[in-house]
């Protein structure tokens, strides 16, 4: 009886013909400094956000639909808002991904798009959510 199991091959990053080189690495930087993709998280995940000036509470709830925390402006308590996902301080968008190193992006029901710093950690929070 064969015991082994198949272990997958990860599929390395190809670089995108028609993106820049400085997209290409910025996308391979994404990959080497790790983050966390939205969408594989269950509803009442919990992450706390450190980014250079703030450390923030996201609450998954259902699909852009989460609660933030932690802004004494923005959100000094939970907000519903929005998460797009993280950028690199451009245009281009990494979708319903925080990454460290990026920029953590969402739609804000008042202030509408911000922005945060530069994201330094981000870890899952095993603290218990009280109805909010």
């Amino acid at each position: 009886m064969d015991t082994k199991a198949a272990v997958p091959v990860p599929k390395p990053f190809m670089p995108h013909p028609n993106f820049s080189d400085e997209v290409n690495r910025n996308i391979v930087q994404s990959e080497i400094e790790g983050g966390v993709c939205l969408d594989d998280l269950s509803e009442g995940a919990r992450l706390e956000v450190e980014t250079q000036n703030r450390w923030y509470t996201i609450l998954i709830r259902s699909r852009g639909k989460e609660l933030i925390w932690g802004h004494p402006q923005y959100c000094p308590a939970p907000v519903p808002v929005s998460i797009a996902g993280s950028t690199w301080g451009g245009s281009m968008l990494k979708l319903r991904f925080i990454g460290r190193g990026m920029r953590l992006e969402f739609r804000h029901p008042v202030f509408r798009t911000i922005i945060t710093s530069r994201i330094v950690d981000i870890r899952a929070s095993d603290q218990p959510v009280s109805d909010t």
